[in-house]
């Protein structure tokens, strides 16, 4: 156990919340070192009128008084959430919930506040010493510890008014309307500047600062009467600002995330279909023979009943919304193996000339077909990417468990809502399982897999190839699946005022666009690609250059600086006249039309920019083959063995958890891991971080059980050597 002065003098507190699992540090010694922390700089700093800094020692004076405040009421909470979380678990062995995170997440954030803290008390009177960055920063944190406490209050409330062991508040739908309420309004502007990403791995958050640049830089050349190297040079002059102005940086990216339209967000996470990016990806990942598009006519298959092989059941092709369509696909394989390059296949391929035969590869060695198959569904929330996104994970899959690759590029919404994605990918599962033998298997285990949205269609298809009567795969890899696409609370969900990746107000309008509230479905453009009107040209310099001019700008700035966000009230200054909308305005008012019952005097920071969040009220979201985690148990009877990659600081991580334990009480075979420490879409950040590769590694042995009909035993019910990871299989399987 950490001792005080290991808190207080280690270098780098970011570290310390890699290194040391939540669950093992005392709390009372972390609010031990921040009250420490905080008088040792108040006395500093209360001295003699004529101490160097004055104006700034008094803002850093006014700050830390606040912070003592805030760590004086959140002890006793933290300690009776540490008392009790662990009754939310998925099993011992597996400690991982919403409310352990939340946990995590102070701790993550009150670390970084005593680090900062020991730097200015030891540099204060130094010569070199920066003080109003140092003030800033101090005061950013200051402002995302308010509004931690304000997610812990509303934990709280969670905690008390669910059902004993229940992370979702399924049945009250007045407290999911209380959270959406406050998510509208408080402020979240100080988790996106100077705060970004505090609480992941300090590997990962040069990217997150790359991804939130190129999006405002993105956001405000977006809808201008520009194209190619247009927009590429505004973006280009704007992305400096927004380097240098981590207020402006964070108050901008919370105006995007709560109010641009879906068209927008899929046209910005579509650059990752850029000729460089994709290049990249290429480049670094695993080298593999066969890497080609396909394409399935709509016509009507036949498959043998699972009860009766002697028997058949049809299968039309998707019809939903705008009649009968094709289905394109992608088949990555390392080897080139047989069938992989019979006329019949090629026959399939939407290049022209064909892609892939033996004539073109004469010095390749075509192999039997492989016992194994596995079909993939990548994420996006249902409204953005496709395989050729996460192309560079999926090589590596191919590579290390010598098997072929099937991923589904199924249509997307709002275009498309349900259930054509689900048609699509059922459909692209059955053509697969009658044509193995072309795409280099003989599919004697079929495994699917897939990431978040993919993760929710594998176990979707799942349920319709059962209620179909035909084969079930022999396993399903689900990777951080949304299993409840509600905007319902959990207390994972509270993450998403503060998550860059997955806010509140993206989530919603992502599963609203998925059951087609107010959108008009219209059949998409035959041969379109994933990057719409975006010039190849905008998003390779765009995504070329934010990543090194951020590099490079923020080390010239400050190489001692750590990662944060916006100021508290106190010290906000007023926008020049010309930027008057990217201001980062809160206020701590009370009665900002709260009904939360926050403790007397105290209130979350508020926000001038309010979201707008559509409700997820429209029925089909209560669909069992919309949201799996409220399927009837008969849908669910008769799953393969679900193996759930989940991680503790994604917003989703409830939706793993319940549906593991609902699994588990109707006594499925199914596994649950939680890693540490990565966001949500980790799998594409695969080769970015030592952290992300382990847990990519962690999917693939998954798969690997699958596909050596390794099912959850008892067995197999230990904990991983990595300290990364938590780990658990159920023992009724």
């Amino acid at each position: 156990m950490l001792s005080i002065k290991e808190v207080e003098e280690n270098p780098d507190p970011a570290l310390v919340s890699i290194s040391l699992p939540t669950k093992d540090m005392d709390h009372e010694v972390v609010f031990a070192a921040l009250a420490t922390v905080c008088e040792d700089n108040i006395s500093i700093m209360s001295g003699p009128s004529d101490l160097p800094h004055g104006a700034v020692a008094k803002r850093l004076v006014t700050c830390l008084r606040q912070i003592q405040e805030h760590g004086r009421a959140l002890e006793p909470v933290v300690g009776g959430f540490t008392a009790i979380f662990h009754h939310y678990d998925f099993d011992a062995q597996t400690p991982g919930n919403g409310y352990r995170t939340l946990i995590k997440v102070l701790q993550s954030c009150l670390l970084h506040i005593i680090h900062k803290g020991r730097y200015i008390a030891s540099n204060y009177n130094s010569a070199f010493f920066r003080a109003e960055h140092n003030a800033s920063e101090m005061e950013a944190y200051c402002s995302a510890l308010c509004q931690l406490r304000a997610l812990l209050h509303l934990a709280q409330r969670l905690l008390n008014d669910n059902d004993y062991g229940q992370l979702y508040s399924l049945q009250d739908g007045e407290l999911s309307r209380k959270f959406v309420q406050e998510y509208i309004s408080m402020h979240k502007a100080c988790f996106y500047g100077r705060c970004l990403g505090f609480q992941f791995s300090p590997t990962l958050r040069p990217f997150l600062q790359t991804v939130v640049i190129s999006m405002v830089s993105y956001g405000e050349t977006y809808g201008k009467q520009q194209s190619g190297l247009g927009m590429a040079a505004l973006s280009l002059l704007t992305s400096g600002k927004y380097v240098i102005n981590p207020e402006l940086r964070g108050a901008e990216f919370e105006r995007i995330t709560q109010n641009l339209d879906m068209q927008f967000w899929k046209s910005f996470w579509n650059l990752t279909e850029s000729g460089l990016i994709t290049g990249f990806n290429r480049i670094a990942s695993s080298p593999v023979h066969v890497n080609f598009t396909l394409t399935l006519p709509p016509v009507t298959l036949r498959l043998p009943l699972a009860s009766d092989p002697s028997l058949t059941a049809t299968v039309s092709p998707p019809i939903a919304h705008w009649g009968p369509g094709p289905v394109h696909m992608r088949l990555i394989s390392c080897e080139l193996r047989e069938g992989q390059d019979s006329e019949e296949l090629l026959s399939f391929s939407r290049t022209n000339p064909p892609p892939i035969s033996v004539s073109h590869l004469p010095w390749v060695q075509k192999q039997p077909r492989s016992p194994w198959l596995l079909i993939h569904f990548h994420g996006g929330g249902f409204v953005a990417q496709t395989s050729k996104s996460h192309e560079n994970y999926l090589r590596i899959w191919s590579k290390e468990l010598n098997v072929p690759v099937l991923s589904v590029d199924y249509s997307l919404s709002p275009e498309a809502p349900f259930p054509r994605a689900l048609e699509e990918c059922f459909y692209a599962y059955c053509w697969a399982l009658n044509n193995c033998h072309l795409l280099g298997s003989t599919a004697e285990r079929v495994c699917l897999a897939g990431d978040s949205a993919g993760g929710n269609l594998c176990i979707t298809v799942s349920m319709k190839a059962m209620s179909s009567g035909i084969r079930v795969p022999d396993g399903i890899m689900a990777a951080y699946p949304a299993t409840l696409l509600t905007t319902d609370a959990s207390p994972s969900r509270l993450l998403t005022l503060i998550d860059p990746l997955l806010p509140l107000g993206v989530l919603a309008k992502c599963l609203n666009a998925y059951a087609g509230a107010d959108c008009q479905t219209v059949q998409p453009a035959v041969g379109s690609g994933g990057l719409s009107s975006l010039g190849r040209d905008t998003a390779v310099l765009l995504s070329d250059l934010t990543q090194g001019a951020s590099n490079w700008i923020q080390s010239f700035l400050d190489p001692m600086r750590t990662s944060g966000g916006a100021r508290p009230q106190s010290s906000v200054q007023r926008p020049q006249s010309n930027e008057p909308r990217r201001t980062p305005t809160h206020t701590p008012a009370p009665n900002c039309g709260s009904d939360m019952d926050y403790p007397e005097g105290f209130e979350p920071l508020r926000s001038e920019c309010l979201a707008f969040i559509r409700p997820t009220s429209c029925p089909i979201i209560r669909n069992p083959f919309v949201s799996p985690l409220l399927a009837p148990n008969n849908l669910l009877k008769g799953l393969p063995p679900v193996h759930i990659v989940a991680s503790a600081l994604d917003a989703l991580l409830d939706d793993s958890v319940m549906f593991a334990k609902k699994l588990r009480d109707m006594g499925q075979p199914v596994s649950l891991t939680v890693v540490e420490d990565l966001p949500h879409g980790f799998l594409s950040l695969s080769q970015l971080a030592k952290e992300t590769e382990v847990a990519s590694a962690i999917c693939v042995e998954q798969m690997r059980k699958i596909f050596q009909g390794e099912n959850p035993t008892p067995a197999l019910c230990k904990r991983p050597k990595l300290a990364e990871t938590k780990q658990s299989t159920d023992p009724s399987g």
